[in-house]
């Protein structure tokens, strides 16, 4: 075992604090990385605070991870010391079931998908996140980021960035097809750059025209703010597609009007509280209501090669360590430009 220092939260709800863990030891197909940035996600907020469920403390979040490979057990093939990598937000599976043989790890109906924290690994202990110095990962859940993103700006998409992705391909956004990104943070920010990137009509619905400007000089071809009612009334039936980022309840009736004929709102944002929907918003013009969760090993690389091909990485503010909580009450006030990452060389 190896002693490495973190920021853990001790209980539900409490502040985050400085401590130490440990990290297993390399084995036969392990990866030990020195991690350098771990992007801080809404999620992690929703985990520490119980929002979404009963949860395991200690607790060390963060499952936007870059860092640098530093040892490789013996029976490694893809990965060498000084490899430039990331970890997202799951670190095994069961390897076996048909999704995770598919390229779906994350909707393993095995043993289900290990998270990067907040979760037991098949020894039964608990797994520590990103928000640390070090971390040890099997190879089948590294990936590796290009040369051409900077580490520190190229951790958010290890969740951020995947999260909108994997839909954005899935319902065919690209040339001819209008798509909206619901909420401008740090989800939807990704969400306008790679939706615009795919050659997709990119509209922003947002709260307020607050963030008009960062939108438009982020790829938006459009932003309307939802806070105002006119907005729904100029937009029906104007959208093939909508991604959801937000992680707060939604009149969904409202939003489902937005679509066109046969079109599809898809929800990668998380509200901790159950929603209200009118069924015939969605048999009404055949349209689906979905959700999506991060994506795969495989197309997580795939994202991460299209982002450096395109020269994507998330908007950032970088932080200190001891930053954490208040960074966390920035995040839930919407005080961020565009992402919160931890340089961990300050843990």
């Amino acid at each position: 075992m190896t002693t490495v220092a973190a920021y853990a939260a001790p209980a539900a709800k409490a502040p985050l604090e400085r401590t130490t863990i440990e990290r297993r030891e390399v084995g036969e197909f392990d990866v030990l990385i020195d991690i350098k940035f771990a992007g801080i996600c809404h999620s992690d907020i929703h985990q520490v605070r119980e929002g979404w469920g009963g949860a395991i403390f200690p607790m060390v979040p963060g499952h936007e991870i870059a860092g640098v490979v530093s040892e490789v057990g013996p029976g490694v093939t893809s990965f060498r010391v000084g490899d430039r990598v990331g970890v997202g937000c799951m670190v095994d599976s069961c390897r076996t079931c048909d999704n995770c043989r598919a390229g779906r790890e994350q909707y393993c109906t095995g043993s289900g998908m290990v998270g990067t924290y907040n979760a037991l690994d098949k020894n039964g202990e608990p797994t520590y996140g990103g928000y640390s110095q070090k971390i040890v990962v099997d190879e089948n859940y590294v990936v590796r980021i290009p040369d051409g993103l900077s580490l520190d700006a190229a951790a958010p998409l290890l969740c951020a960035g995947i999260t909108v992705y994997s839909p954005l391909k899935r319902w065919g956004a690209g040339p001819g097809k209008k798509v909206a990104i619901l909420g401008m943070g740090g989800l939807g920010h990704m969400g306008v750059k790679i939706a615009h990137a795919l050659g997709a009509e990119v509209t922003v619905l947002s709260q307020s025209l607050r963030k008009k400007d960062d939108g438009l000089k982020l790829g938006a071809d459009h932003y309307h703010a939802t806070g105002d009612p006119k907005t729904f009334e100029e937009l029906q039936g104007a959208f093939d597609l909508i991604v959801s980022t937000v992680s707060a309840p939604l009149d969904f009736n409202a939003y489902l009007s937005l679509l066109r004929t046969e079109g599809a709102l898809v929800n990668v944002g998380a509200p901790e509280e159950p929603i209200s929907l009118n069924l015939f918003s969605v048999i009404g013009g055949g349209k689906t209501l979905a959700g999506s969760m991060i994506g795969g090993i495989a197309e997580t690389q795939e994202m991460l090669d299209f982002c450096a091909a395109h020269g994507i990485g998330a908007e950032i503010e970088l932080i200190g360590a001891a930053e954490i909580n208040e960074a966390y009450e920035r995040v839930l006030n919407s005080d961020v430009r565009y992402r919160f990452v931890i340089d961990t060389a300050t843990i």
